[in-house]
């Protein structure tokens, strides 16, 4: 663990990110994960809030232990494990369905962590500050629709909001997830917030099918109207980072991704020429 006096030996940055943010230190042999929350976007206590988040979940899903906190700056142990995103291109069907399995657990352990109203959070006592989010009037008759079906899951629960394989490490032998990362988006929010993350642009049919029959088997929802539910849920996220294309490859897919569905006026959608994207048995 880096000592005291803030000096931190062999600093490097930790592959996978965008944010510059987040490194490797290694000192007396140990690997530590060093998150320096130094951008205008991040809350005056965003460091704060994340070490709350990872010791609310800590026993329940698979996060670091915090090592060190001060203000803007964050200190966790190094989990073993590769990136979801590195091992999902290389797996066959049956184990394609496994890690989706692996996946959608996660996404239902969290859809099913309670919380009494929705927003952000604020401090380290994770007090929620109400917020007001509207899809935005490109998305056409497509934006009341996606309303009209979340609200009839009324539940609030915890988000991490950031939910996709880039930020999952797993054991790439059982396929068992050994790590969820970066809590920075997390908030209290639709239940199937995270869900739509996971099932984004990761739409292979046995991945989908593991996902989906995953978070079925914890939160009781029939898979097809879990993926619909997830999908327009997922309309929020989407349209957020679309909007900021040109910043990173992800959001620049997620432009050409929303661009489809407003053309289809169909959530599913993964192209213009597309009307319903790979879902179910390839649906």
């Amino acid at each position: 663990m880096p000592g005291n006096d803030g000096d931190f030996a062999s600093l490097q940055p930790l592959e996978g990110g965008w944010s510059g943010e987040t490194f490797v230190a290694e000192a007396g042999g140990d690997r530590t994960v060093v998150r320096i929350f130094a951008g205008l976007r991040h809350a005056p206590q965003a460091a704060e809030i994340q070490a709350a988040l990872l010791r609310l979940v800590r026993g329940l899903l698979p996060v670091p232990a915090v090592l060190e906190q001060r203000p803007g700056l964050l200190v966790t142990e190094y989990l073993p494990g590769v990136r979801a995103d590195l091992v999902l291109p290389t797996l066959s069907p049956d184990r394609l369905r496994r890690l989706g399995e692996s996946l959608g657990a996660v996404a239902a352990t969290l859809g099913g962590m309670p919380m009494l109203r929705r927003g952000v959070f604020a401090d380290a006592d994770l007090t929620v500050t109400p917020y007001d989010l509207e899809l935005p009037p490109s998305l056409g008759p497509l934006a009341e629709r996606a309303d009209s079906l979340l609200d009839t899951e009324p539940r609030t629960c915890l988000v991490h909001s950031d939910l996709n394989p880039k930020n999952l490490l797993v054991d790439p032998d059982t396929l068992a997830v050994t790590g969820v990362l970066d809590w920075e988006f997390a908030h209290a929010g639709h239940p199937f917030t995270d869900l739509g993350n996971l099932l984004r642009f990761d739409r292979e049919p046995a991945y989908v099918e593991g996902v989906l029959a995953a978070y079925a088997a914890a939160r009781g929802t029939a898979p097809e109207a879990a993926l619909d539910l997830a999908r327009a849920a997922d309309l929020y996220a989407l349209s957020e980072l679309a909007s900021r294309a040109g910043e990173n490859p992800v959001a620049d897919r997620a432009a050409v991704r929303l661009a489809a569905i407003v053309a289809a006026q169909d959530w599913h959608a993964t192209d213009v020429s597309t009307q319903r994207g790979v879902g179910i048995g390839g649906g």
